[in-house]
């Protein structure tokens, strides 16, 4: 069971490798809104799909004043293996142990194809300029996650 964190929590503080090897830590991002969202595994079809839809609506996040931040448990040169062939046009985090994914309640027992196994669980979760969450998406097609995020922006 999953005990994922709530509107309202302020965001653990975290410092993670990104696609290029440097440190990049949650509290950069202060007085911004942060799009943390964990995604399985860089390069398979619906991680690819998710990420090429965020690349795609970046400008209208932007707009809103919105950073992304991508994590998984994949390692530095896999994102940037991912951010050269999808040209993604953001921040890619390496959680290779889980420690955040597991802070954040995402990383729990999965089931596919009659495997049980542990692994990340695709959750966003939009945090405020304070550091507080603001907004979890924890229901969406990887297709429609971009406009989800910015329809609940828009309200």
């Amino acid at each position: 069971m999953l005990s994922i964190l709530k509107c309202g929590t302020t965001a653990p503080q975290f410092s993670l490798l990104n696609h290029d090897g440097q440190a990049v830590k949650l509290s950069d991002f202060q007085g911004q809104k942060v799009l943390v969202y964990f995604y399985p595994k860089a390069l398979t079809p619906g991680c690819t799909t998710q990420a090429c839809d965020l690349r795609d609506s970046k400008a209208q996040l932007a707009q809103s004043g919105v950073v992304i931040l991508g994590i998984s448990p994949d390692l530095p040169a896999k994102l940037q293996n991912f951010i050269e062939k999808k040209g993604l046009n953001f921040t890619l985090l390496s959680d290779p142990d889980h420690q955040v994914a597991e802070q954040f309640g995402v990383w729990g027992e999965k089931k596919f194809m009659g495997r049980v196994y542990d692994g990340i669980h695709r959750i966003s979760f939009l945090i405020d300029e304070n550091g507080v969450i603001e907004q979890v998406f924890d229901k969406f097609k990887t297709k429609d996650h971009a406009q989800l995020v910015l329809d609940y922006l828009q309200k």
